[in-house]
């Protein structure tokens, strides 16, 4: 019966998150509706970081909104309170003569509460409608694809480690890219920082102030009181900050200028004349720092290169942009010849007829190869600038 003992409609109490809105919350809002008029409680943002530890994908704001948009819910509350029965002030509001649960959402105390209060409790099994598939939020998350960018290095690779700038200082370029493409592990396309990012921020970066994220997760992947490696600031701040950057090191971690470049033409350009083609991932256990030799008259040629390559770009002038290019790969492998493993050679044998330039993106030892190109060719892979994220 949808009608109470004084011949009104029932009201109908439902509560949850409902951070990712799917098509299994409509599908209980719909089943849950047949028993009278639907009112849903909502956890707060709050609630939902003290219970799940973790931030939101959509405010408490956009989530009420989005309930109360759905045609089977009469209205909707913000839970004022917290737990796991954060909705008991919402009760005292919808005084309603039903509670409806999922099994999965069903509990005891719910249970007793609502016996305790003269509420029917129901129990409903998750079933989708016609045609669609079982949808739960802990699934999707599994296999929500993260928004959070990979980087590529042009320039200056190395400068970023005080051991090398201590030579001489310099610039490193890079270049946020969209992550359109799910790039291979220990690839040099800074996929352990990238990981490191995707444990504060799951799905996408958030709009803050770029330089202040790069620093918060460089401090985060990097232990102070870690002595062994230290990874390059480059990586943070190439995954961080938008557009095209570059970054000026004098013999600290972190560098002492940072630039960046958001001119549609210029990186609409450079998108037009880079791509990365796979070869294998850098083995475990591989050393590219093995019999590096790093002097002043190698640093030197690898921070000249990379101004010219700034310069280059700057200009759009493809074929200043390619010699710098191919420089700075030089100057890198001259300091780090480990960066050349076995079956590198193959691989910028099989495209230098195709490019004008290539490099190994990040510390080499395999993964990536960078290409300059007067256009694409088959089988590379584009890549796509992140422009930037509105503040």
């Amino acid at each position: 019966m949808t009608t109470n003992d004084a011949g009104a409609r029932k009201r109908v109490f439902v509560s949850g998150c409902y951070d990712m809105l799917h098509s299994g919350h409509v599908a209980f809002f719909k089943a849950a509706s047949a028993y009278g008029d639907l009112y849903v409680g909502i956890g707060s943002d709050a609630t939902i970081m003290e219970l799940k530890h973790r931030k939101t994908v959509y405010s408490e704001k956009e989530r009420l909104y989005m309930v109360k948009a759905i045609r089977y819910v009469t209205d909707a509350y913000i839970n004022p309170g917290h737990g796991m029965l954060d909705f008991l002030d919402t009760l005292d509001i919808v005084k309603p003569d039903v509670f409806v649960v999922n099994t999965d959402g069903g509990s005891d105390e719910k249970r007793r509460l609502c016996a305790e209060r003269g509420i029917e409790y129901v129990e409903l099994q998750r079933t989708p409608d016609d045609g669609l598939v079982a949808r739960s939020t802990t699934s999707l998350r599994t296999g929500v694809k993260s928004h959070i960018p990979y980087r590529i290095d042009l320039a200056g690779t190395w400068i970023d480690q005080p051991y090398v700038s201590e030579h001489g200082a310099g610039w490193a370029i890079t270049v946020s890219i969209e992550p359109t493409e799910e790039f291979m592990e220990r690839s040099g396309m800074s996929t352990s920082t990238r990981n490191a990012a995707r444990k504060i921020w799951p799905y996408e970066l958030p709009a803050y102030n770029e330089e202040m994220l790069a620093r918060l997760l460089f401090c985060f992947e990097n232990d102070p009181e870690n002595e062994g490696h230290i990874s390059g600031a480059q990586d943070s701040i190439g995954i961080c900050m938008s557009g095209l950057t570059r970054h000026y090191y004098d013999g600290h971690y972190w560098p002492s200028r940072i630039e960046q470049c958001h001119d549609e033409a210029t990186l609409a350009w450079l998108e037009s004349h880079i791509c990365v083609v796979p070869m294998f991932p850098r083995e475990p256990g591989c050393s590219v720092v093995k019999g590096r030799d790093v002097t002043p008259a190698k640093v030197a040629a690898l921070t000249g290169a990379a101004a010219k390559c700034w310069d280059a770009i700057m200009d759009r002038d493809l074929t200043r942009f390619a010699d710098a290019f191919r420089d700075s790969f030089e100057a890198q492998i001259a300091m780090f010849p480990a960066m050349m493993q076995p079956g590198v050679e193959e691989h910028i044998q099989r495209w230098a007829p195709h490019a004008l330039a290539w490099k190994m993106v990040g510390a080499g030892g395999g993964g990536y190869l960078a290409l300059v190109v007067d256009t694409v060719p088959d089988g590379a892979i584009k890549v796509r600038i992140r422009r930037k994220y509105p503040q």
